[in-house]
């Protein structure tokens, strides 16, 4: 659940896509849109964590798809648009860790399945979502997309190149899409999450500590020495990040990415 006192303020019925949002950040997001009145549509490639997110949050609709699959990304746009009646926010949350390891050691599927995912995707549901977008903000003056990225677009991360360069890549992304769609009243930010406490950093680390024969106790103990405020963030933080930047209170914030990182200075 979100942290109290973090309900944005959005316009009534405000509509909203987030892919992957059956756990993780994409469920915080999701929870927090709910709180705060807007309908939400969300798809996952895993329908167990689907299933649960639809059964136990009520007003969300979602299907399975996977992101960087192009007939999928369609199926699930025309269903949303559909379902919602047009699309004031994209929230393209979607990503996997990818491999780890030295590059040499990696495989080429192995980095083409994180570009894919992580890149070609968000290519994929952008480029749906902007004729939508467009629509809205013809009317409204004002629609969203946020794109996730990482502080492993903003540093560089031994051992983990396909995500480093996958993450720097969607920083591009959003600052020439906000370039290109701001004269039509949409505004693209990314955000820069720190190591997020939970499943997905754990298996990290225990892959990081295996790839370099290290302890995993020391391998985490790194990951929050390298933050000003010493710990992890939270999905809840990147949440109240992402319905901010959909909020108005963030009318004149675009083509940012914004670290959510505990005041991280490197990566481990």
């Amino acid at each position: 659940m979100a942290q109290d006192g973090a309900v944005a303020s959005l316009a009534p019925g405000f509509r909203v896509m987030v892919s992957a949002g059956a756990s993780g950040i994409g469920r915080a997001a999701v929870e927090g849109f709910v709180r705060a009145g807007a309908r939400v549509h969300i798809c996952d490639v895993d329908a167990a964590a689907l299933d649960k997110c639809l059964s136990e949050i009520d007003g969300v609709a979602g299907m399975v798809a996977d992101v960087s699959d192009a007939d999928a990304v369609d199926q699930w746009f025309d269903v949303a648009l559909d379902h919602l009646g047009g699309l004031d926010a994209m929230i393209n949350n979607a990503g996997i860790a990818g491999p780890t390891g030295p590059l040499e050691t990696l495989s080429d599927e192995d980095w083409r399945r994180t570009i894919d995912v992580d890149v070609n995707g968000m290519y994929l549901c952008t480029k749906r979502a902007i004729p939508a977008l467009k629509q809205t903000a013809k009317v409204t003056g004002d629609a969203v997309m946020v794109n996730l990225s990482s502080i492993a677009g903003k540093f560089g991360f031994p051992y983990r190149t396909p995500y480093s360069a996958a993450k720097w890549g969607v920083v591009g992304l959003t600052q020439s899409l906000a370039c290109e769609l701001g004269p039509f009243g949409i505004r693209v930010n990314a955000i820069q999450p720190g190591p997020v406490a939970g499943e997905r950093i754990e298996h990290v680390i225990a892959a990081k500590a295996e790839a370099t024969g290290r302890a995993v106790d020391d391998v985490r103990a790194e990951f929050t020495a390298n933050t000003s405020l010493g710990r992890f963030v939270s999905a809840e933080d990147i949440a109240n990040m992402i319905l901010f930047l959909c909020s108005p209170q963030a009318r004149n914030v675009s083509g940012q990415a914004i670290a959510v990182c505990a005041g991280s200075t490197d990566m481990p």
